[in-house]
């Protein structure tokens, strides 16, 4: 028996804004696999969650429905712990962000960082809705480019021509709350002064709390120097206002990654014998860890680690981050009803379907998932089904026969070895994360039992005679063979797993060596799973075409934003140009060298093309339809002889071209064989 670990684990807190959808759910499906895994070893492991209940988007959503913002978040949280539930996802405590706990660890926090120097306050100019009361983020403000002059542009760039502006310097600006003329007015904003903790962050980020290509990133953002984090806003806000500042309120980043200390808090007062110090002090020997998606790094690994050391609070062992979910190798999208809510998968679909094609997926890398929906039959139907239940139900008969009581003999030791030598392995994939490994090795030894039974053929040794202690014998060494591949799968199919428990008579754990059953009764066996029909899927499919998303404010502006970029839209075909005016654009085929995310831009991405021994920059607005990995290498087609154009974010040097019909159906222009970098386009 190993010695017993105190863990205390989160996942990131959903928006109380909206639903559950199923990328969402690669992330509770994984943490919830992990921990289930070290309950099972015996380990003292605690989960904890909450839903983010402040900002602005909830503030306005809740004044849209009529209702009081408390009302709002206690009937989506309602909604989310409904959809975690049904998909079996453990949670030891579900709380949210507003609380008494988070608000009382929010001040406390907020007060040691202003005692320690480290909250500085400066004046900010900023759009205003006279008729709301409000200050405006740059999203909510339209109006004209004051460049190129496009029309319904957003307050921070054009994307018709890719300018940056402030806006108030908008032409005709309007407030996207009121439609009222935003005027500009000063406010003091409180800060946490995040670059003093520079040296802090280059030793923590390389100490092993994160993975490789996680820590290289933030090398990236630390080295370029570090920005002071704007943690206030002004009233009207749905959040805490901050000690001794009336009408300024905790930014909803501040408090949320708090929200995890309150759930656990909120779980310590209600049990005897869990002290919130064991797991939060400088001192604390606990292990903590945050599973969390690569868009968050930066709340979740500079600013998080950085308050925690500076409020005198321990920061975490592992943030785990993972990659985002596309489906049939696109993003989700409602147009082909990819854009899949929890519960609507829930209303036609066993919930353990997907999380055993989740766990086939998932590695420790912050690599995308992608949900094919083809495979996902497929390997439902051929692993779960056809290999693990088939070795009970082919096997369970025949013991019932013999008076249900397994034979003593082992009658292949050399397959019963290879099951308990992998026992260490899989344990190990578990441990790291690595499911997809897990889930390979326990199909490996599902494939080695099925060829046994068939090679014995029970169900013609029966007819047989004198046979009889040969079939039980054979059966026994399957229905062990089914117990060890159900103690593995266990943390991915617990609904399974606990109809398994109930057919073997015993309880399944990894706290106890892997050992032959021998003598034992077994109960009546009953169907366990039953296969997935594509046609189950169909009608996910076209239920979800049916639904709109719903999602947060924020992405409802940032889906409105994206269906109003000109490349995008239908806009009329623009005024003839003669052939001379089209000889002097310069097309040239270019190598997609490297693809990054922008930090503070929304749609772009900064791509490094390779002209052909000639390098350029330039940012292009496509985020919404390409994460940064999935461009490296590719070929595509780009405007070499533009001339380059300050950004915010640097100089860009060119543009390439893409087209589609809709936000994620989005393509860059990619040549055909044989194209090279540099050639021209003709």
């Amino acid at each position: 028996m190993t010695e017993q670990r105190k863990i205390l684990v989160t996942s990131a807190l959903p928006y109380a804004n909206g639903s559950i959808h199923l990328g969402h759910m690669v992330e509770t499906i994984q943490t919830d696999i992990w921990v289930r895994y070290q309950k099972m070893c015996g380990h003292n492991c605690i989960y904890v969650c909450a839903d983010d209940a402040h900002g602005t988007a909830i503030m306005l959503r809740a004044e849209q429905m009529g209702i009081s913002a408390e009302q709002q978040i206690a009937k989506v949280s309602a909604e989310h712990q409904a959809d975690f539930n049904d998909f079996m996802i453990d949670f030891d405590n579900y709380h949210s962000t507003h609380s008494p706990e988070n608000h009382e660890l929010s001040s406390l926090i907020y007060q040691r960082l202003k005692a320690n120097g480290h909250i500085a306050v400066r004046s900010v100019t900023q759009a205003f809705d006279p008729e709301k009361q409000l200050f405006l983020a740059d999203r909510y403000v339209k109006g004209t480019c004051p460049k190129c002059k496009a029309a319904d542009q957003y307050g921070d760039n054009c994307e018709a021509c890719g300018a940056t502006y402030s806006p108030m310097e908008l032409i005709n600006p309007v407030s996207a709350h009121s439609g009222a003329t935003p005027v500009a007015k000063d406010s003091d904003h409180f800060f946490f002064t995040l670059p003093a903790f520079t040296d802090f962050l280059k030793e923590w980020t390389r100490a092993g709390h994160l993975q490789d290509e996680v820590a290289n990133k933030l090398s990236e953002w630390l080295d370029s120097g570090l920005q002071e984090w704007d943690i206030s806003r002004d009233a009207p806000y749905f959040g805490f206002e901050i000690p001794g500042e009336p009408g300024k309120y905790f930014y909803v980043w501040l408090d949320a990654p708090i929200g995890y200390m309150a759930s656990f808090k909120n779980l310590c007062d209600r049990t005897d014998g869990l002290e919130f110090d064991d797991y939060w002090s400088k001192k604390s020997s606990a292990e903590l860890y945050h599973f969390i998606g690569k868009d968050i790094i930066n709340f979740h690994a500079l600013f998080w680690p950085a308050m925690l050391n500076d409020a005198d609070f321990r920061t975490p062992t592992k943030v785990c981050v993972h990659g985002f979910l596309t489906v049939d190798g696109k993003k989700m999208s409602k147009s082909r009803g990819t854009f899949i809510n929890a519960r609507t998968y829930l209303e036609h679909l066993d919930p353990e379907y997907l999380r055993y094609y989740y766990a086939t997926k998932l590695t420790n890398s912050v690599d995308d998932l992608d949900l094919n929906l083809e495979d996902f039959v497929t390997k439902v139907n051929s692993d779960l089904v056809g290999k693990v239940v088939n070795i009970a139900s082919r096997t369970a008969k025949f013991v019932a026969n013999s008076g249900g009581e397994l034979s003593s003999t082992v009658a292949n030791p050399e397959l019963w070895q290879l099951f308990t030598e992998k026992n260490a392995v899989i344990a190990e994939h578990y441990e790291n994360r690595e499911f997809s490994k897990a889930m390979r090795e326990i199909m490996g030894l599902a494939d080695a039992a099925n060829e046994y039974i068939a090679e014995q053929a029970p169900w013609k040794l029966a007819k047989e005679e004198g046979k009889e202690q040969l079939v039980l014998d054979v059966c026994t060494m399957g229905v062990n063979c089914f117990m060890a591949l159900m103690t593995y799968l266990k943390p991915v199919l617990p609904a399974t797993a606990a109809r398994a428990e109930a057919f073997l008579n015993l309880t399944l754990d990894w706290n106890t060596p892997r050992s032959f059953l021998g003598k034992h009764s077994l109960n009546a066996f009953k169907p366990l799973l039953t296969r997935v029909e594509g046609k189950q899927v169909d009608a996910m499919i076209e239920a979800s075409k049916d639904e709109m998303p719903t999602t947060t404010s924020a992405a409802v502006e940032a889906t409105k934003e994206a269906s109003s970029d000109s490349w995008l839209s239908k806009e009329p075909i623009a005024a003839e140009i003669n052939f001379d005016d089209f000889a002097k654009v310069d097309l040239r085929i270019a190598l997609i060298a490297n693809a990054e995310h922008v930090e503070g831009a929304n749609k772009l991405l900064r791509l490094t093309l390779d002209l052909g021994g000639e390098t350029r920059n330039v940012f292009a607005g496509i985020k919404s339809a390409y994460a940064p990995e999935d461009l490296i290498g590719k070929l595509t087609v780009m405007v070499a002889n533009l001339q380059p154009r300050k950004m915010k974010f640097g100089m860009s040097e060119g543009m390439v071209l893409a087209a589609g019909p809709g936000k994620n159906e989005l393509y860059i222009l990619e040549p055909g064989a044989g194209a090279q970098p540099g050639m021209r386009v003709m």
